[in-house]
């Protein structure tokens, strides 16, 4: 395994020719790829503006936030952006099961010549700060009190980490950096769509440097990516089937946001009704099993209208609701 305490970056690479958009930015980068550096997905679609703000924390140490309802690849943007730059990249869930030692680290047993020994394991958070390496925090919001004040520690760009337990004081790497994703800005579970999501403070907010928010693709590029991720759709019928499947997103994102609808179907959840239209080769018993079930029973007669309107054919999930 690579030893990444040892990595520098090696070059600069100009953000026109790598990423595509016009801006003069230069950004550090890797020559090397090493087993923490993400895959490149060539189907992913990059938006320019978030880009930019990932960029400039890579670039100059900037504390980033995407914020974003689900599925939108906010943790995935940060990850494409790293894979491109070389640049090791960690997630990290904050569901409501990580705590403090988790994060800091913990006393555990382990063997020293052939004896059974307690000695402490650092956690996640010293881990990566020694090292040249992004740390995303997935579902920010989320996350529990008290591992919200560990992680304040080390927002403020030259913050060091005092680890009481073990007496030191760690100075995080030159190239650390630190990104983190959420749904809802820190203003909890407002829309009733994510629950266990958490208010957080302002002084908490305020250490962040920039913060972006990623929207929805347009329907044509969400159809580019789907027939990226079913191949066996690109053809003219395959094509105007994703089309007809994006179209019913786009119907249920507008019904979440005027209230008509409790949820709403993201990319994720299109590619996978796609994948498994290709399993059961039924694109109506395909939407049933990937969405429909998942809708509140009084929901469910508005959103077998949008298929109907998409599709031109009634669900019969829907016909025996009716006989019924």
């Amino acid at each position: 395994m690579t030893d990444l305490s040892q990595l520098q970056p090696s070059k600069l690479v100009n953000v026109r020719d790598v990423f595509g958009i016009d801006s003069g930015m230069v950004v550090p980068a890797f020559a090397e790829r090493t087993e923490h550096v993400p895959a490149i997905d060539t189907a992913y679609r990059l938006n320019p503006r978030v880009t930019l703000a990932v960029l400039a924390g890579f670039a100059h140490n900037r504390r980033v936030v995407i914020q974003g309802l689900h599925g939108t690849g906010k943790s995935t943007h940060i990850e494409q952006v790293a894979a491109r730059l070389n640049w090791p990249c960690v997630r990290v869930n904050l569901d409501g099961h990580v705590g403090r030692m988790d994060l800091v680290g913990k006393d555990a047993i382990a063997l020293k010549d052939g004896k059974q020994v307690t000695q402490f394991q650092e956690g996640i958070l010293p881990w990566a700060l020694q090292r040249p390496v992004a740390l995303v925090f997935d579902e920010y919001d989320a996350g529990r009190p008290d591992v919200m004040f560990v992680i304040q520690r080390v927002l403020e760009r030259e913050g060091s980490f005092t680890m009481l337990d073990q007496k030191r004081v760690i100075q995080p790497h030159a190239h650390f950096r630190l990104f983190a994703t959420m749904n809802t800005l820190g203003q909890g579970n407002l829309n009733g769509l994510y629950h266990g999501t958490q208010h957080l403070n302002h002084a908490q907010l305020d250490r962040w440097n920039l913060v972006t928010s990623l929207s929805y693709l347009a329907p044509a590029e969400e159809v580019a990516i789907v027939i990226a991720r079913v191949p066996e759709l690109d053809t003219p019928a395959g094509r105007k089937q994703v089309e007809a499947m994006v179209a019913l997103a786009g119907l249920t994102r507008r019904g979440f946001s005027v209230g008509d609808l409790s949820l709403l179907m993201s990319p994720r959840t299109v590619i996978t009704w796609a994948e498994n239209a290709q399993i059961f080769n039924d694109p109506a018993l395909a939407f049933e099993l990937s969405f429909l079930n998942k809708c509140e029973p009084a929901e469910r007669v508005i959103v077998s209208e949008y298929f109907q309107r998409c599709f031109g054919q009634e669900l019969a999930a829907e016909q025996e609701l009716a006989l019924a």
